[in-house]
């Protein structure tokens, strides 16, 4: 990981962003390297119910209703769950302190028998970039970050995420102008 990682922070869609698929998008940063970022996205619910998925797997739980994000146009069929740390499950990597990925079956499993963790977001696919490309859209003034928190990220209701990382931000969403720059 380099010094000026954006590992565990939000990456936030400028309005002006180009790419209709990202726009008013939060993402949480998993990853950042040199060789390219993984992040997903967290406000872009997808139509199905998380016990909609459980149930398709012939796990427990088919009467959960929460949201399954988006988490962004890469492999739409793999899951991710963040969560918070605690219990590590079979494909665990830890994002920083207060936040833990997990990619395997066992993990939807637990939440589906109800001994999951306490904190957790599903996600369907995610969003990558390759060498260098987050740093030329990061200059282009396409995206804003920020460190991430635990609480915004799983206690913040997804259709508020925007506004509340711009407003922890200092970000009046009326106030930006399409010549976001550099001073």
């Amino acid at each position: 990981m380099t010094d000026n990682s954006l590992r565990d922070h939000f990456l936030i869609a400028s309005p002006y962003l180009e790419d209709p698929r990202f726009h008013g998008s939060v993402i949480y940063l998993c990853e950042h390297s040199d060789e390219g970022a993984l992040g997903l996205v967290l406000n872009q619910p997808l139509d199905i119910q998380l016990g909609e998925i459980l149930e398709q797997l012939d796990l427990d739980g088919a009467d959960l209703e929460l949201p399954v994000f988006l988490g962004g146009p890469v492999q739409p069929e793999r899951g991710f769950v963040l969560h918070n740390p605690g219990t590590t499950w079979q494909s665990t990597s830890p994002v920083s302190g207060g936040v833990t990925l997990t990619t395997s079956r066992d993990i939807l499993k637990a939440i589906g028998e109800g001994t999951g963790p306490e904190d957790f977001v599903v996600a369907l696919g995610y969003s990558g970039w390759g060498e260098g490309q987050l740093e030329d859209e990061l200059a282009s003034n396409s995206w804003l970050t920020c460190p991430a928190s635990p609480d915004l990220l799983f206690h913040t209701p997804w259709q508020d995420l925007y506004a509340a990382v711009l407003a922890g931000m200092g970000i009046d969403l009326n106030q930006l102008s399409e010549s976001v720059g550099h001073a």
